[in-house]
Parts: structure tokens; sequence; C-alpha cells
């Protein structure tokens, strides 16, 4: 040629540019394998058989753990118990939209004050029986009546958090009371999809543990609970289940022979209930192991939390 360039043979050529495209390739490689050793795509999926975690759950048992003190309390009343979620944002697991759940806290902070109102008797179907009583409390002095006020209010910021409409027999605003079958009512009044009475025991030094209270059947009186003892087991039965779960809690080991499930047919609460409706004893006040956890506001959080799952469970399954 007329510049003195030359060419080069073309099989040298192709084994070249082969090498060339080689080394490219090695290069990307290696460099994808990088980004995804850092997580660049979110990292590792859930393995097959191993379900996402639950992190809604998680923030719900943290959130008005720590920072809140020993009540949840605002100024309103309803409190702010399961803080913002530490920051998640969008639906709680379990839609609860549509669904009304009654809660009645046992007793009144209030009761001690009116002793004759709350001694007078109230038919119940099958007997007669006091309007109410003052409850129990720790050896110290910490009342049933407010353990209860407070996990309920706690149970309330994460219910309606998932949607559902929230009925309390009492919020600290009534001067005693309501009686047992005004408290039936309410949960009627309000076609409850479920109701939960919130108690604390007050047995002695040793027992431990919690209960839940289902419904015998009565046909007696203005009592029947026939409609009612099976979707009420059904709820109980979960409930008794997440509880164990969120509190870390044990089944009573003095009611119930290990299952934490207890069955009754005095109680006015509910015989005269008409909606699906349990109680639950959540531990022994007097107890000084079990009145550390119910004195406790990161333990009533756990509670709280863990009658929500069993109302969303009954609710959504």
């Amino acid at each position: 040629m007329s510049n003195g360039s030359t060419f080069p043979p073309p099989r040298r050529l192709r084994g070249t540019l082969l090498l060339v495209l080689v080394a490219v390739v090695v290069v990307g490689l290696g460099g994808w394998l990088a980004w995804r050793s850092s997580g660049g795509d979110g990292g590792e999926p859930p393995r097959a058989g191993q379900p996402a975690p639950d992190r809604s759950a998680a923030d719900e048992a943290a959130g008005g753990a720590a920072g809140h003190g020993g009540s949840p309390d605002g100024a309103d009343g309803r409190g702010d118990a399961a803080g913002d979620d530490n920051g998640t944002a969008g639906p709680r697991r379990g839609d609860l939209k549509g669904r009304t759940v009654v809660i009645d806290p046992g007793h009144n902070p209030r009761n001690r004050d009116h002793g004759r109102e709350i001694a007078r008797l109230v038919d119940i179907g099958n007997e007669r029986k006091e309007c109410d009583t003052t409850g129990t409390a720790t050896n110290d002095g910490y009342s049933e009546a407010s353990f209860t006020l407070d996990v309920a209010r706690r149970a309330r910021t994460l219910l309606e958090r998932r949607g559902a409409k929230v009925v309390f027999t009492q919020d600290g605003d009534r001067p005693y009371g309501p009686c047992v079958d005004e408290r039936a009512a309410l949960g009627n009044k309000a076609h409850a999809d479920a109701a939960l009475s919130l108690h604390a025991d007050g047995s002695g030094t040793g027992n431990r543990g919690f209960h839940v209270i289902l419904p015998a059947r009565v046909t007696a009186g203005s009592a029947d609970t026939s409609a009612i003892v099976k979707p009420s087991r059904k709820l109980g039965e979960g409930l008794a289940r997440r509880f164990m779960a969120a509190t870390g809690s044990e089944p009573s080991n003095y009611i119930g022979g290990g299952t934490g499930l207890d069955v009754r047919s005095d109680l006015g609460g509910l015989n005269l209930s008409r909606v699906p409706k349990v109680f639950i004893e959540c531990g022994n006040m007097r107890d000084p192991k079990d009145a550390a956890q119910l004195t406790d506001p990161k333990w009533r959080q756990k509670a709280a939390l863990g009658i929500t799952e069993g109302i969303t469970d009954f609710l959504t399954r």
C-alpha cells in the first residue's frame, strides 16, 4: 500500500478479538457479583417454605413499649400506646375495616368509692350477682382496674390502626361500674363481631399464668348462650395462643389443667352476651413474679399485641 501499512493475518485478528471479549465478560460478571453482595437488589428473598417476616407485629410490640412510662394515656384518655410503628406506613396485617370490637376493661378505678351501688344484685339469667366489684391489686397496690384500663387502651390503639371500630364499656369516665348486665348489653347493642372482658386474677402466691374464660351453655331466664358458645371458643382458643406467643407467659398452673382455658356459667358478662365473647385473666396480681410482669409497661404492650392478634385471627380467618 502507498502508506506502507500492513494488516495482520486474518486468523490472528480473530484470536485477539476473542481474548478481548472474554476479558469484558469476566470484568462485567465480577462487578455484578459485587453489587449483589452489597444488597443492591434488597437482599435475599425468603427461601421456599419460609414466609417473609411479619414486620408489622414486631413494630407494634415495640411501639409504645419504650418512652411511654407507666401509662399510654393521652390527654383524651385514648393514648398513643403503639407509637408510630417505628415509622412504618400502610395497612396493618389483617384488615379489620367494617368490624366492631367491644373491649370491657374489668372493674372501675372508682368502684371503691361506691360500695353500696356496686353491691346491689342484678339478674344474670341463672342467678343474681353483685353489680360489680372493686377487683384485686398487687401487694404494692397497683389495682386491677388500673391494669385493665391501661391494656384496653393499648389494644384499642392497635385494633383501630388495623381498621376496627372499638367500643369501650367504660373508659374511666363513669363514677362506678357499669354493672355486669350492662356490660353485656353494651356489646349486644354494638352488634360486636367480637367482645373481650379484660381482667387480672387475685389468687395465692405460686399460682401463675393467664387463662381465658369461655361461656358455658346457659339457657335460663334472660340468658341464652347457645348461639355464642362455639364462636366464643374459637375466639378464646386463638386468643390464648396469641397471648402466650406475644407475652411469653405460660397458661395458668392452677386453672384449666394447663390449657389456658376455663368454662364458666356464673359470669353475667358472658351469660347475657348475644355476641362472641370471652374473658381473659392476664395473670395473677398476688403472685410476685406475675405482678412484676403486670406492672411493667413493656409487658403490657406485649399483652395488648397478643390480644390484638387473637382478635384479628378470629375476625379474618
